[in-house]
């Protein structure tokens, strides 16, 4: 890993990526962030929706709670690599002599994808070398690359101005419980996921969870999960691979299992009753 600081903060950073299946970015208040890939393909899964993330696309993301996803998991391979640049408002309101406080913008995403075009490869690319070489990342030229990457930004995001774009990357956008719920029910996602999602501890979850829905969570969801899976089981062009991705469960191992604890057949059987 390379980094960058600037006021004892790191601002920008380099990292190779090994082979992960799900990766968690944990929430930080006054953190916002931007995240060029350089090699591999990924996605970046938030409350109620998800984004690709490869060399041709970047992704934006506010301070919020998501995950970084292998779409390839366990079959890439070699090591990926990322370039991020941290925001942070005490750094830009000193560069750019303002008050992200006086803006009331806002922006009805919590991630957002962005297309690398030449202005943001050339970009990503003259700050890959100043992570190659950090003897020539002097203040001034750190002060340049983080306004120069604001300035872009907002232009990209269509933001009124350079404040309103940072205002509103420290602005998260909560989603509702049952919305966050219906989103990633075939997403093979933990308990533990899910609650990090919602900003919850596991414990507030469990109990928010059978309060709306009058049922632990992992057994709703892989109910749901096995009345997805009958109905896909009734097309025989659809391999069990297939249906496995669909409904969200780790391994065909593992569907199998509880798809014939829940049925008392076997998803083959099932196919053919």
């Amino acid at each position: 890993m390379k980094t960058i600081k600037y006021n004892g903060r790191v601002v920008l950073k380099k990292q190779d990526i090994p082979s992960f299946k799900r990766m968690p970015r944990v929430f930080v208040d006054s953190e916002a962030c931007f995240a060029f890939v350089t090699n591999g393909d990924f996605s970046v899964r938030e409350q109620t929706e998800s984004v690709s993330l490869n060399k041709n696309c970047g992704v934006l993301a506010k301070c919020t709670n998501y995950f970084y996803e292998n779409t390839n998991y366990p079959n890439d391979e070699g090591v990926g690599e990322a370039i991020g640049i941290f925001l942070y408002p005490e750094i830009f309101q000193s560069l750019f002599n303002f008050d992200i406080s006086q803006s009331n913008y806002r922006v009805d995403y919590n991630i957002m994808q962005v297309e690398v075009d030449r202005l943001l490869e050339h970009y990503r690319d003259s700050i890959s070398i100043l992570l190659d070489s950090p003897e020539l990342a002097d203040d001034l030229l750190i002060e340049s690359k983080l306004r120069e990457f604001v300035i872009l930004m907002s232009k990209r995001t269509n933001a009124p101005s350079e404040v309103d774009f940072l205002a509103s990357m420290f602005k998260p956008n909560f989603a509702k419980f049952e919305d966050i719920i219906q989103s990633n029910l075939y997403a093979d996602l933990s308990v533990n996921e899910l609650a990090a999602l919602c900003h919850m501890s596991v414990s507030t979850f469990k109990r928010k969870f059978k309060e709306v829905y009058s049922e632990p969570p992992m057994k709703y969801i892989t109910k749901l999960k096995i009345n997805k899976a009958k109905v896909l089981l009734k097309d025989n062009n659809l391999r069990i691979s297939d249906i496995v991705f669909e409904t969200g469960f780790e391994s065909v191992s593992t569907f199998n299992r509880t798809f014939k604890g829940q049925t008392g057949l076997s998803p083959s059987e099932f196919r053919l009753a």
